[in-house]
């Protein structure tokens, strides 16, 4: 039986992307920007921790 890797379910259902777009609809182009870049970056981490 395999243990799931609850840290790692979390950050793939962690929709920053779509967040980020709303944010840029609103006229915030930095912040959208800036929030894609450390939200993505959540996920390698993690896979490059492993």
């Amino acid at each position: 039986m395999e243990k799931r890797n609850v840290l790692l379910d979390k950050s793939f259902e962690f929709d920053i992307v779509d967040f980020a777009q709303e944010i840029k609809e609103l006229k915030h182009f930095e912040l959208a920007l800036q929030l894609v870049r450390s939200g993505t970056s959540v996920g390698a981490n993690i896979v490059e921790a492993q």
